[in-house]
This record gives structure tokens, sequence and C-alpha cells, in this order.
């Protein structure tokens, strides 16, 4: 792990998307819950409008802010993490989302005072995003029934079932869905398979589930891993046995690894990137090594 002597900024600019299934009703305990922990707020948004959000943290970047604490599920922080990319802004994390993915991956606490009390006496952390195109993300970017899934799952489903209703809505989805031709360029050539999804992961979790366990987020680059075949049991089995991890939870997926990895499919896929469908194959996708500082929890102290 890459971590910082820096010590976290005691200044930030707190950006929460009320529109996030817990963000209107956890924004202002967030606001005082960090001013009680002792960060001082230049300036606080609870932002109803999700279309506001990219000029509020570029503006806040650009203004000199040391940190930006964002609250808001996967989606939000993948679409904004690209405003705090490359610069000495510190990004820290509000997990109030549906899966929490990142939240998860960094191992931070998925209750609010947790993540409020880390921000305050945590670390820095510098990790990789991951990349297609203009878009960054930082959990996983999917094609396959998770784009499909993404792509129409009613908001208030989300908003007020969680990942129960996501579930669900999953569930349905798999009824409808059909596999796919599927083509990875690697630095060892190409390599053809049927497959019924695609994950390209910068960490561990997905929809909240660890499916990954061979990479995170500061490895220095992405795999992309295919649930291969062409049975939507196979895919359903795969889930199941990631999410209870069976012994055998790794015996139907394919994994390639690299700092840049060529995707091809037929017919042409949605690629959903953290939760939103924003791309489409075929493409390339890259690692950007070192691209931003987070917040972490801080290493036990030893005796």
């Amino acid at each position: 792990m890459q971590h910082s002597d820096n010590p976290v900024p005691d200044h930030a600019v707190l950006i929460v998307n009320a529109h996030s299934r817990k963000g209107e009703a956890l924004c202002g305990e967030a606001k005082a819950r960090l001013e009680a922990a002792g960060i001082t707020l230049i300036a606080s948004h609870a932002v109803k409008d999700p279309a506001d959000l990219d000029g509020i943290v570029a503006g806040a970047v650009r203004d000199g802010a040391p940190m930006v604490i964002v609250g808001g599920g996967d989606g939000s922080l993948a679409r904004l993490v690209r405003h705090v990319a490359g610069t000495e802004c510190v990004f820290a994390v509000l997990p109030l989302g549906t899966a929490n993915s990142f939240a998860r991956t960094l191992g931070l606490p998925l209750d609010l005072a947790g993540a409020v009390q880390t921000i305050a006496s945590g670390r820095r952390r510098r990790i990789d995003l991951g990349r297609i195109g203009e878009h960054y993300f930082v959990n996983a970017a999917a094609l396959g029934l998770s784009p499909m899934i993404g792509d129409t799952v009613p908001h208030k489903l989300k908003r007020y079932l969680g990942r129960v209703g996501y579930l669900g809505w999953a569930i349905w989805c798999l009824t409808r869905f059909r596999p796919f031709r599927l083509t990875v360029e690697d630095a060892a050539g190409e390599h053809r398979t049927w497959a019924s999804e695609v994950r390209i992961f910068n960490g561990r979790y997905h929809g909240g589930v660890e499916l990954i366990e061979t990479t995170d987020v500061d490895s220095g680059d992405l795999v992309i891993q295919a649930v291969t075949g062409r049975s939507l049991l196979r895919l359903a089995f795969d889930w199941y046995a990631k999410v209870v991890r069976l012994k055998s939870r790794s015996a139907n997926t394919v994994e390639f690894r690299g700092e840049a990895l060529g995707l091809r499919t037929r017919p042409r896929q949605k690629i959903s990137i953290d939760g939103e469908c924003l791309a489409k194959t075929p493409v390339t996708v890259r690692v950007a090594q070192g691209a931003v500082e987070v917040v972490v929890p801080s290493a036990p102290s030893i005796a």
C-alpha cells in the first residue's frame, strides 16, 4: 500500500449527493459530525440535482480546497473523482449509496459515524484509477448483465429497498439476457470465448460483493474477469459462489491482467462504469497509476 506521511487535511469542502439513497437524510448529520470531529468546512453543499455535482467539485478543486469530502454512492464517486485525479487535492468518502463498493475496497466503515472518524483520524493512500476513454472508475466496469440492470433498475426501487430491491431486479433481468462472443487482447495476444458477464477491476468489489482477490486499487494494473460459457445458470452460480465464498468460486471465470487491455464483443455491449452506462464496446481499458490520494483508516498501532 502506498501510504503518505503527510497528514490528512483538516480543511475541506463537503459535497453530498442528496439524490443518493441516504444522502438527503444524512447531509445535515454529516456536516455536524465532521465539524465536531475537528474538520473545518470551507463550504458544504447538499446537491439535489446530480447534474450540478461536477461543477461544484471541479470548482472546489480549482479554488484550492486541500480536500473534498464526497457523500454518495459508487456512481457519484466514479463520476466526480476525475476532477481530483492528478491534483494535490485529497479525495475523502462518505459511503451513502446502495453497494458502497469503493468504501469496502478501502476498508472504510459503512456507517456515517465511522466514516467521519476515519476522515478525522485516518491516513492518506495513493491509489490507481481505471480508465475507459474519458471516464475514470474507482471500482469496476462491467458488461453483460450488470449494465442491463444498471440501465433499467427503477431509482425508487434502489432508494427504498436497497440491495434487496437491486437483487430482485437482477433476477428479473437475468431471464431476459443473452450471452455474447468476447475477445480480449493483452500482451500475450488475443483470447476468444463465449461470456455472459465481463468485469473490469481496479478494486476488489462490484455490486457490494468481493468478486476478485487477486488485485487492489494500488496494484498498478487492471484485471478483466470473464464468466465464460453460454449458460445463464452458470452466471447465477458464479455470483452465488462468490457471495458465499465457496472454494470453487473461481471455477467459471478466466482472468486477464495488464496496464492496457483491448476488449471487443459480438454483438456490441454497453459498459457500466461503477454502475452507470457510459461506454460501449469495442474499447481499450487502461490503468491510471497513482492518480489520486484518498483517506483510509489508520494502520493499527503496534504495541
